[in-house]
């Protein structure tokens, strides 16, 4: 296992240059990898995985309606981004969130972005993430996304573009935590000699965040789970563990006297903040959905009444849809004056006739994906679907074309990756995790996501994805 055997294969790699040479920013870890033997790498990368078993780092799946309990299968070899790239990167993703913060308040108030033709009104009422209650609803401190899930890609021009913006329930910061503490073991030299940006006070900046949102600093939050058989309960229960605040479930809360109050030992007890980690048309059957089992029935008017403070906030769900994505960069130019910092991939929306047209007639070259679904679920990628499989996507998108958008397919760049005998290259994207508080903190990396399987460009979890730690080293740091 020789990583000066290691091969791009032509495409654009993280640690190496077309021509084979090493980034400045990756040549510690290099030649801190020429010096460990493979029995060595070996050993320590069974470690690692050990350690996660052992911490109980779990994501839930369901194949044939049969529930498995995964340990989120992890790469030793880090992500590392340069200092002057992260900079950048920061930059844009403060933009990115600011701007949708002020786009999902003006859908639900005056509808100004609607009014001057930036988006056809259309859109936004047959977009399932846009709740017409919420019409007129003013959260607490004016704040609607406040905790955000980014997923970045790098393209083979080496430049990063925004893929998908996460803004209703985001997951993932955990096993970011989870994996640094594992990494700070595995090459504690390197990870010292980079001087590599902490991650660590993420959960009580987390906690700091909700408190502000209620405007007090001894105000009850509490992390509201929708149970053990959700595919993130690990994280939901991490996080509270972290930030040493209450996890619950719906039965465990209830509105009572115009607030939410928890049940305790010692009686009911009232609740100002709560993260939840239940998708919004679960929160309140008796405003959204009426068969929801996972809802606390009168939350919505106490919310509405600002008695309880959300996050995210309900109706943030309309910035998540693919769709209007295609959008965002008329939205920064529209609130912002400015031009955005990270691109959009290039981005066919189905509902445009002659875009649609175009999708149908080039399916086999595009990526198409389902507006609203995720982790990997409702999407072709048309290089490496059968011609069936692209007939059934051209009649899905004849039947509804405004659940769909296609996208050029992004040829994902790449970073050494271990197996059994040598590192070979796999596909990676990167989700940072941004939080909207009294100030906009964007943590120093991210959960970089791995497609394990040779060949794949698909990193979700639920399709057989893993994880690296991401290291964004100080700017100045020792030779």
């Amino acid at each position: 296992m020789d990583i000066r055997k290691y091969d791009t294969q032509g495409f654009y790699d993280e640690m190496f240059t077309e021509r084979g040479e090493v980034r400045p920013h990756y040549q510690c870890l290099y030649q801190r990898l020429l010096e460990l033997s493979k029995e060595e790498l070996l050993r320590r990368k069974a470690a690692a995985e050990k350690a996660l078993v052992s911490l109980g780092i779990t994501f839930n799946t369901y194949q044939h309606g049969n529930r498995e309990e995964t340990v989120l299968p992890f790469d030793i070899i880090p992500r590392i981004v340069s200092a002057k790239e992260w900079g950048q990167l920061e930059r844009g993703l403060r933009q990115r969130i600011y701007a949708l913060n002020l786009f999902v308040q003006d859908i639900y108030a005056e509808k100004k972005i609607l009014k001057d033709g930036i988006i056809e009104p259309e859109l936004i009422y047959s977009s399932p993430g846009y709740l017409k209650p919420c019409e007129g609803l003013r959260p607490p401190r004016g704040i609607w996304i406040h905790i955000c899930g980014t997923d970045l890609v790098r393209h083979q021009d080496g430049s990063f573009y925004v893929l998908e913006d996460n803004l209703r329930v985001p997951s993932g910061v955990s096993y970011v935590l989870e994996n640094r503490e594992i990494m700070k073991r595995t090459f504690p030299e390197v990870f010292e000699r980079l001087s590599v940006r902490p991650v660590s006070d993420y959960p009580m900046r987390l906690r700091s965040l909700l408190h502000y949102l209620s405007g007090q600093d001894n105000s009850n939050v509490v992390v509201l789970t929708p149970g053990i058989y959700n595919s993130a309960y690990f994280e939901h229960s991490f996080l509270a563990q972290q930030m040493g605040v209450e996890l619950v479930v719906n039965t465990d809360l209830i509105v009572h006297d115009g607030e939410v109050k928890a049940r305790t030992t010692r009686g009911l007890k009232k609740v100002d903040v709560i993260y939840r980690r239940t998708d919004d048309t679960f929160l309140d059957p008796l405003v959204f959905r009426p068969d929801s089992l996972l809802g606390i029935p009168g939350i919505f008017e106490v919310y509405r009444r600002g008695k309880v403070a959300l996050a995210n906030a309900l109706g943030t769900g309309i910035a998540d849809d693919k769709v209007i994505y295609a959008y965002v960069p008329k939205i920064i130019r529209y609130y912002l004056n400015e031009e955005p910092i990270i691109p959009n991939v290039e981005t066919y929306v189905c509902v445009n006739e002659k875009e649609c047209q175009y999708v149908l007639d080039n399916i086999e070259k595009l990526v198409v994906k389902s507006a609203n679904m995720a982790g990997g679920y409702g999407m072709l990628i048309g290089p490496h679907s059968s011609q069936a499989e692209c007939e059934k996507f051209k009649e899905l998108i004849r039947k509804n074309p405004r659940n769909y958008i296609a996208q050029p397919v992004i040829s994902l760049s790449r970073i050494p990756t271990i197996t059994e005998e040598s590192f070979e290259g796999r596909h990676v994207d990167l989700r940072p995790f941004v939080l909207y508080g009294e100030d906009i903190y964007v943590m120093p990396g991210g959960l970089t996501r791995v497609a394990l399987r040779k060949g794949s460009l698909v990193v979700n979890s639920s399709q057989g994805g893993g994880s690296k730690d991401t290291w964004v080293p100080a700017e100045t740091y020792a030779k």
